[in-house]
Parts: structure tokens; C-alpha cells; sequence
């Protein structure tokens, strides 16, 4: 075999391992640019805002890409909520209606079946920051 197509076929074969490596990193780094801009965004924390989803309940009726065994199916799921239009199909998906949303459900869609929680400020910036980072 000539040295010129040993030399290319371990060039594909360097290329073919690396490749795994390299999606890996790129997703690393998605991942952590859009916790930044959620935090930077809703002046949460990304990791409270997990730990509140849970605590709240959120998984009992939605669905999350990132937590195991959510089963909901009473709300939407929210997979992709970080890129939808709309918020409940009624609000501009922004950070403060976002907050909004969260914090008074019923003044915005009175009989909806999202209950309020009696969020305080933390708590909805917090698991605002979090739903922020759900983009699938």
C-alpha cells in the first residue's frame, strides 16, 4: 500500500475518533452559554430553578427533557420552552412575562389548568433561569 494512502486513511480514521470528542465539547458549550444568558437573562439560578421545579411539582403535569421519569401530561411539555413564541399562548415569550406567567398563572388565563403556587420572586426567577436553559 502507498505511504500516501496509509497517511489518508489514518488521517479518517484520527478524524473518525475525534468526531465524538468534538459534538461532546460543542454541546458542553452550548449548554453552559445558555445557562449563562438564562442566569444573565432572569437573574436566577439555573441549578435552584431544577431543584425548585421539583420541589414545586412541575413534573406532576409537564414533561422535561433534562429530568428522569417525568411522565406529565396534564400541561404541555417543556422540552423546547426556552424557543416557543408564546408563553401559554397568550404571552410574548420574554423573561418578565416568563415571571409572570409563573408567579400568577390565574390573573393571566383565569380557569387554565396551571394553578398558582404562591412562587415567591426567587423561586420564579430561579426556575425561570432553568426552563430558559430547555431548548431540546
Amino acid at each position: 500500500m502507498p505511504a500516501n494512502l496509509r497517511f489518508v486513511i489514518m488521517l479518517f480514521a484520527l478524524a473518525a475518533l475525534a468526531a465524538p470528542f468534538s459534538v461532546y465539547f460543542i454541546e458542553r458549550q452550548d449548554q453552559q452559554t445558555a445557562r449563562t444568558q438564562a442566569k444573565t437573562m432572569t437573574g436566577g439560578h439555573v441549578a435552584a430553578g431544577e431543584i425548585a421545579v421539583d420541589r414545586v411539582g412541575c413534573s406532576a403535569c409537564h414533561r422535561f427533557s433534562s429530568v428522569c421519569g417525568t411522565a406529565g401530561k396534564v400541561g404541555p411539555s417543556l422540552t423546547d420552552v426556552a424557543v416557543r413564541a408564546e408563553i401559554a399562548g397568550r404571552l410574548a415569550n420574554t423573561p418578565d412575562d416568563m415571571l409572570l406567567w409563573l408567579r400568577h398563572p390565574q390573573q393571566i388565563a383565569l380557569g387554565s389548568g396551571m394553578p398558582d403556587q404562591d412562587l415567591g420572586e426567587r423561586d420564579a426567577r430561579d426556575i425561570a433561569a432553568y426552563l430558559y436553559t430547555l431548548r431540546r
